[in-house]
């Protein structure tokens, strides 16, 4: 199994990190792509390195493309071929996790007609006018996309892209001995 995360410098660190970790946990491949090949900077001063650029994203070898907030999705939906990778992942139901601000890079794929998600409370009113529902809810799974609002809700984001993905949760809810 293998996953993508898009990124740009000002992303959210938590919500590019977690799940990140949280997937390669599980043992599935993770890539991320940004503008360019190297470091991303994170608003809070974190990094995380880019491996591919994103015209070298080739949605079919990839069943999760994973979108984080912060201030990093106002540069990738800026760039076609990112915007590209997202609309195949829609055409083909393959699974599309974004958080908080990640809403936005749906919003310019144009893929949320009639469609129900949760974003940062900041963006509602353009998820709405994209044509679809805001939900004010930790996460919110419609078909193939999940999204979340901001990073509190990252424990129940992941464990929704797990559930997605088909990856059974270890001991999910139970404390340990």
């Amino acid at each position: 199994m293998k996953a993508v995360i898009l990124v740009a410098d000002e992303a959210e660190d938590l919500e590019m990190l977690v799940p990140y970790y949280r997937l390669k946990e599980e043992g599935i491949e993770v890539d991320v792509a940004g503008p360019r090949i190297g470091p991303v900077h994170g608003k809070h001063g974190y990094t995380i390195n880019a491996n591919l650029a994103f015209w070298d994203v080739n949605p079919d070898t990839y069943d999760l493309i994973v979108i984080p907030g912060g201030r990093a999705p106002e540069t990738v939906r800026q760039n076609d071929k990112a915007l590209a990778a997202v609309r195949r992942f829609f055409e083909e139901g393959k699974p599309v996790a974004a958080i908080c601000h990640g809403a936005q890079v749906l919003i310019s794929a144009g893929v949320l007609a009639k469609r129900r998600l949760t974003c940062w409370r900041g963006i509602r009113d353009d998820v709405r006018a994209a044509g679809a529902e805001y939900v004010d809810a930790e996460v919110v799974v419609d078909g193939n996309i999940i999204t979340s609002r901001s990073p509190e809700d990252l424990p129940v984001f992941c464990r929704e892209i797990m559930r997605l993905l088909g990856v059974a949760e270890r001991g999910a809810g139970k404390a340990a001995a």
